[in-house]
């Protein structure tokens, strides 16, 4: 068992490309997914006709951070990705804070897009068969074969996430094109103009946008793993945020000439019923007959575990980096000898989704489906708005860690990707974050603020603020733990170099 617990990588475990890594991007950002169910609870919820435009904003917002981000990556290639940026650009507290942040961001997007997949496959088999399966009994499932996926070659998950999203591309180059030739009302470019974005709402419609492009700041996890990470990570990073972006205005522009400008955003046009996917399913009815929403439908669920096993990969990976540098204990920096993979990560993450779901599922018990689909849905909307929450604020600390980074050493790096982008990224996703902070109680769905309003940012900002002063008392206690904070990929490359 030896070789499968060491925490040294070595040249053989770089099989990752651009495009295998830009798919582990976009498939966390789940196109489909984002389409059928972003875009028009987007539209449903807010009233922004701009919506479109929003999602050409935002990219180039992530696209300003990704240019510093992607400078400190020829630099810096680390499993632990943001936690290292940060460690090394604002401080080791600073980063042991970041790296807490992360894993409850991420683990919380996927355990809540597990929320989504559940309900997905117990209504589509009902529908077939009848049979009114518990939600949480696929959820199970599903975590069983992803963890399996999560211990062995993470190329593996590159070829299977890279069919998944080019099916998803596929249906939904279908729908727009079927959309533009067939708009309900006049054919208008009205959602890609910034006249219909800059309204009241403008925030709402931000904040929920964002959650669109969550996955696509991790690159640089898959940095020990990729052929050549000096190009690979940032070529994949620009490619991803481009593609998704394009990508996202063009559909969401589809979807409202598919439903019509005016019926999408009048709060009375749609019925409770109608909001959300179904806006999207009944037009692909309508037009292109059953046989299709089948196949969306199963898209759809497909679009969900691509998202599932990225985040899961994203999780595994912070871990085994945490445990390498002795930051968590050093068990969960095993991976196995042949693939590189860490199993140690996958397991725990694999754990924590199981215990969440069937604390969910016992929570369930009694609860009377008039009141609501479900508090399946209560998990999805939950998490997957706290992982997009915390995932922005990480970009933010990454921003301010790129400048922190490149004022001491500038490495022959351009001002304006050591200092002006950088700048410009944290003010603009710092915007993006106090919008969502602001937003809180629509993106919950909560016509007032209780105590789940204030509770949920808790759970993630108070772990990271606990662990800010956790790292501080390693610096005093464990002074060579503390200084391998955020360097651990050197510290185990370098006397192990070679090894398997």
């Amino acid at each position: 068992m030896a070789s499968s617990t060491t925490a040294v990588r070595t040249d053989a475990h770089r099989r990752l490309g651009v495009f295998a890594v830009a798919f582990m991007i976009v498939a966390a950002s789940a196109p489909l997914t984002v389409i059928a169910g972003g875009a028009t609870s987007g539209f449903s919820v807010t009233h922004v006709l701009g919506i479109p435009f929003g999602y050409v904003v935002l990219a180039v917002f992530l696209a300003i951070f990704a240019i510093g981000y992607a400078a400190m990556s020829r630099f810096v290639t680390n499993a632990g990705a943001f936690y290292a940026y940060v460690a090394q650009g604002i401080g080791r507290p600073a980063g042991v804070g970041s790296a807490v942040l992360a894993l409850i961001a991420y683990n919380a997007m996927q355990i809540g897009i597990w929320g989504m997949f559940g309900f997905e496959m117990s209504r589509i088999i009902e529908a077939k068969t009848g049979w009114a399966s518990p939600w949480w009994l696929w959820v199970l499932f599903g975590i069983v074969v992803v963890g399996i996926m999560g211990v062995n070659r993470v190329d593996l998950s590159a070829k299977v996430l890279g069919v998944l999203v080019a099916l998803e591309f596929l249906v939904v180059i279908v729908f727009d094109v079927i959309a533009f030739a067939n708009p309900t009302e006049q054919f208008t470019a009205a959602p890609l103009t910034p006249a219909t974005f800059f309204v009241p709402g403008v925030g709402a419609v931000l904040a929920f946008g964002i959650a669109a492009f969550m996955g696509f700041e991790s690159a640089a996890i898959y940095g020990e793993e990729s052929k050549d990470p000096k190009r690979t990570i940032p070529r994949a990073t620009f490619l991803a945020v481009s593609v998704i972006g394009v990508f996202y205005a063009l559909s969401s522009w589809a979807l409202s000439l598919a439903i019509g400008p005016d019926k999408i955003t009048d709060p009375a046009g749609i019925s409770p019923e109608e909001a959300g996917p179904p806006l999207f399913f009944d037009f692909v009815f309508g037009h292109l007959g059953e046989l299709w929403v089948d196949v969306m439908s199963i898209l759809f669920i497909t679009s969900l575990f691509a998202a599932l096993v990225s985040f899961h990969n994203a999780v595994a990976r912070y871990a085994f980096s945490l445990g390498r540098e002795g930051v968590l204990p050093r068990a969960l920096s095993g991976v196995r000898a042949h693939s590189g993979a860490p199993w140690a990560g996958s397991l725990l993450q694999t754990a924590i989704a199981v215990v969440v779901v069937v604390l969910f599922a016992i929570g369930e018990i009694g609860w009377d489906p008039a009141n609501g689909p479900y508090a399946v849905l209560t998990l999805f909307t939950w998490l997957t708005n706290l992982g997009a929450f915390g995932l922005v604020l990480l970009m933010v600390l990454v921003s301010a860690a790129v400048i922190g980074f490149f004022l001491r050493d500038p490495r022959d790096v351009g001002i304006g990707a050591r200092i002006v982008a950088p700048v410009v990224g944290l003010l603009a996703l710092g915007l993006v974050w106090i919008l969502i902070l602001m937003n809180w109680d629509v993106l919950l769905g909560q016509d007032h603020s209780t105590v789940t309003t204030f509770l949920l940012p808790a759970v993630l900002l108070v772990p990271a603020a606990g662990a800010v002063v956790w790292a501080f008392w390693l610096r005093g206690a464990h002074p060579d733990r503390y200084r391998n904070i955020g360097h651990g990929a050197e510290e185990a490359a370098a006397p192990h170099l070679g090894e398997d």
